[in-house]
């Protein structure tokens, strides 16, 4: 996910929609902690998966979109990595992009890492 402290992201349209969420939501959230995007982000998950449902919200219907999610992005996750799961794959991310500290901040370096995590 998008760090919001790092000032490569100020004017990206995600990083300003989260703030104005966090704004109107939560003013008196921490804008400089991951959780509050980690939050923000997997929300957004549940309102595609709910609205995927439609008007069919028992349990099975739930599970059954919450396991059909298909190259679903979200204004904080990073460029290319993608929400997907199936019917016998709940893990919803199985990307990253790795980062090291550059002095200031984590820098992203390489391409997006894709693949079947361990036990998933």
């Amino acid at each position: 996910m998008k760090d919001p402290t790092d000032p490569a992201w100020k004017d990206d349209i995600g990083l300003k929609e989260w703030s104005s969420f966090m704004d109107k939501y939560f003013p008196d959230g921490d804008k400089t902690s991951s959780f509050t995007v980690y939050g923000y982000t997997w929300s957004q998950v549940l309102v595609a998966v709910l609205e995927q449902c439609g008007d069919d919200l028992t349990r099975t219907n739930v599970m059954r979109q919450a396991s059909n999610l298909k190259n679903l992005w979200f204004g904080m996750l990073l460029p290319g990595i993608t929400v997907n799961t199936g019917p016998n794959d709940y893990s919803p991310v199985k990307q990253f992009q790795m980062t090291r500290f550059d002095g200031e901040h984590l820098a992203p370096f390489g391409p997006i890492i894709s693949g079947e995590i361990p036990g998933n």
